[in-house]
C-alpha cells in the first residue's frame, strides 16, 4: 500500500479546479496548497529517513503500481490545460481568475507534469520517454530532456553546467544563466550527436528543431481553435512551469562543487554534490525527487527505490519550503552559506 502515497500528488491539479470556479482570491489556492500548506503540513508529518531492503530488487507487479502514479500524469496533464483553454476562450474568467488560472496549471504542469517527466526521460522504454516528452512540451520545454540526461548528469557541480548554482550566486543571478545555458548545451549535445551517426545538423534528424516545430505547431494550434487569449494563457502557465523547475534546479545543487584532479578533469559524482531531503509528504508529492543525491549516483535507479543518504548535504526543509526561500537572497544566503560544505565556491 506504500504505492497509494504517491497517488496524492493529484489532488493538486483538483485545488486549479476548484480554486477557478470558487472564483475571487479562491482562484489562488493552488500556490496556497503548494507552497504555504505543504510545508506546513511537511513540519507536522516529519521525515522519512527509511531505505528499502534491497533498491535493486523490486517486485515487477509492485513496479506496475507505482508506475501507474507515472502514466496518469499525462492524461491528466492534458485535460487539465484542455479544460483550462476552454474556460480561458469561452468562460470569461476576468483578469483576477485568468492570472489565478494561469499560475495554478503552471505550477501544475511543473511540479507534477515535469517531475514526472524527470523520472520518464530515464526510462529505457521509449513509450515512457515520449510520454516524458509530451509532458515537457506542456510546459513548452522539451529541450531541456537531453541536455538534462546528456549533459547536467555529466557535468553537475561543475563549471560546465548551466543548471548547477554557483556559491554565492542568487536565484535571480542563476536564472537567466541557466535558462540560456541549457538551451545552448541541449543544441551543442545534439550537433555532437548528429555529428557521430554523420547526420546533418540542419535537418529532421535534429531532435531541438523537431522540438521547435512542435511547439510551435501546438501555439498555432491553440490560437485557431481557442483564440488570442487562451494563447497567452497556455504560455503563461508555461513559463510558470519552467520557471518552477529551474528553481527546483537552484535548490538541488547550490554551491556545491566536484573535487578536480591534476589533470583538471573533475572526480565521479558522488552523494555529496546534490542536496537531500527527506520530509515524508513532498516526497511523496515529487515522486521522491528530493532524493536527488541518489539519483545522482544512481540515474536510472527507479524512484520508489531511490535512497535516503546520511552522507550527502541536506536541506533544512522541504523543497516547496526551499523554493520560498530562494526568492529571498539575503535569506537564502544566511540559511544555506553555513551549511555548504568546506569553503569551496563556483564564483570567479
Amino acid at each position: 500500500m506504500r504505492h497509494l502515497g504517491f497517488g496524492l500528488v493529484y489532488l493538486i491539479p483538483l485545488t486549479a479546479f476548484f480554486g477557478y470556479h470558487l472564483g475571487g482570491l479562491f482562484a489562488f489556492l493552488t500556490p496556497v496548497v503548494v507552497f504555504v500548506l505543504i510545508p506546513s503540513l511537511d513540519l507536522v508529518l516529519g521525515r522519512d529517513r527509511a531505505n528499502p531492503a534491497d533498491p535493486a530488487a523490486a517486485d515487477p507487479q509492485e513496479a506496475l503500481r507505482y508506475d501507474f502514479w507515472l502514466w496518469l500524469a499525462a492524461p491528466v496533464g492534458a485535460l487539465l490545460i484542455l479544460w483550462a483553454l476552454i474556460v480561458v476562450a469561452w468562460g470569461e474568467p476576468g483578469a483576477l481568475r485568468f492570472l489565478g488560472l494561469a499560475l495554478s496549471v503552471g505550477i501544475c504542469t511543473g511540479s507534477v507534469g515535469i517531475t514526472v517527466a524527470h523520472e520518464l526521460v530515464h526510462r529505457r522504454d521509449p513509450w515512457e520517454r515520449r510520454m516524458g516528452e509530451f509532458l515537457l512540451l506542456l510546459g513548452g520545454y522539451l529541450h531541456w530532456g537531453p541536455q538534462h540526461v546528456a549533459g547536467h548528469h555529466r557535468h553537475v557541480a561543475t563549471r560546465s553546467d548551466p543548471a548547477t548554482a554557483r556559491a554565492g550566486e542568487s536565484l535571480y543571478r542563476f536564472l537567466p544563466r541557466t535558462l540560456a545555458g541549457t538551451f545552448a548545451t541541449s543544441w551543442a549535445l545534439e550537433r555532437t550527436r548528429l555529428g557521430r551517426l554523420d547526420l546533418p545538423l540542419w535537418g529532421r534528424h535534429n531532435r531541438i528543431l523537431r522540438y521547435g516545430a512542435v511547439t510551435a505547431a501546438v501555439l498555432v494550434l491553440i490560437t485557431a481553435i481557442f483564440g488570442g487569449l487562451a494563447l497567452l494563457f497556455f504560455v503563461l502557465q508555461a513559463v510558470v512551469a519552467f520557471l518552477l523547475l529551474e528553481i527546483v534546479n537552484y535548490v538541488e545543487h547550490y554551491g556545491l562543487v566536484r573535487e578536480v584532479d591534476e589533470d583538471g578533469r573533475p572526480g565521479p559524482v558522488r552523494a555529496i554534490h546534490s542536496w537531500n531531503a527527506s520530509e515524508r509528504l513532498t516526497n511523496w508529492l515529487l515522486f521522491n525527487l528530493q532524493r536527488h543525491s541518489d539519483h545522482h549516483a544512481a540515474p536510472q535507479r527507479p524512484y520508489p527505490q531511490l535512497l535516503h543518504l546520511d552522507e550527502a548535504p541536506q536541506l533544512p526543509t522541504g523543497y516547496s519550503g526551499m523554493v520560498l526561500l530562494a526568492l529571498v537572497p539575503p535569506l537564502w544566503f544566511r540559511v544555506m552559506d553555513p551549511r555548504l560544505p568546506g569553503t569551496a565556491d563556483l564564483e570567479e
